[in-house]
């Protein structure tokens, strides 16, 4: 597991290529998907990050997992560390059910 220096390190690094077809972290995509977002943002303030963040990510994270288990809520909800019940609630916030 990096922390943060290595992860900075690797990410600046002439090694990392950001094409998701590579070998890189999650981690590592994130970090370099936040540095993206922050330059864009051009100096303007940033408020509430990190539930932006959230929901930016876990509704693609449903679907892969979704589709992944072929749609089997209880296998889908075990892979995620999710108990059902919260699965569905979620599923049913991205309008996935």
């Amino acid at each position: 597991m990096f922390d943060n220096n290595q992860t900075q390190e690797s990410i600046s690094g002439s090694n990392f290529n950001p094409n998701p077809t590579t070998s890189a972290t999650l981690k590592e995509h994130v970090a370099i998907s936040m540095q993206n977002y922050i330059k864009q943002m051009n100096g303007q303030s940033l408020n509430d990050v990190y539930d932006l963040v959230l929901t930016q990510v876990e509704e693609p994270l449903l679907r892969a997992i979704m589709e992944h288990t072929r749609n089997n809520q209880t296998k889908a909800a075990q892979v995620l560390g999710l108990n059902r019940g919260t699965l569905r609630k979620k599923l049913k916030r991205y309008n996935l059910l």
